[in-house]
């Protein structure tokens, strides 16, 4: 097995891990502190970020039998996506208990959509051209 191919599944595997203990984490030690509302903002950046999680270990495993640098950039862009996508929301969630209130973070949520939207894309290009 490649480097490639090993980071890949290593980052995959950890942006699982660390969606189940975000999960739990919400689910036990955020419950009673953050509105209902908020507790479902966050439940969707776990949602997503282990489909993500998913995802990579995929495109990890895909690069057994494609070219790596044809996995590269979906990789790239899923890792973004996850951390502007997930990472924003779990800021803006918990805005009630830690008061960061940065007005950054609205627009960056949709662009961590974009980043998964096109690695989706590539991912998609790349199996064609198999």
């Amino acid at each position: 097995m490649n480097r490639f191919t090993k980071n890949v599944l290593m980052i995959g595997a950890i942006a699982i891990m660390t969606a189940i203990i975000l999960g739990a984490f919400g689910a036990h030690a955020l419950q009673d502190k953050l509105s209902e509302e908020s507790l479902e903002v966050f439940k969707t950046g776990v949602q997503y970020q282990f489909m993500h999680g998913f995802a990579i270990l995929i495109c990890g495993l895909l690069s057994l039998q494609l070219a790596e640098a044809r996995m590269r950039n979906p990789v790239i862009l899923f890792v973004l996506g996850t951390i502007f996508f997930s990472g924003s929301l779990y800021l803006l969630s918990t805005r009630e208990i830690t008061n960061l209130d940065w007005p950054f973070l609205g627009p960056i949520t949709p662009l961590g959509g974009l980043f998964f939207i096109v690695g989706w894309l590539l991912f998609v290009m790349q199996i064609v051209k198999k």
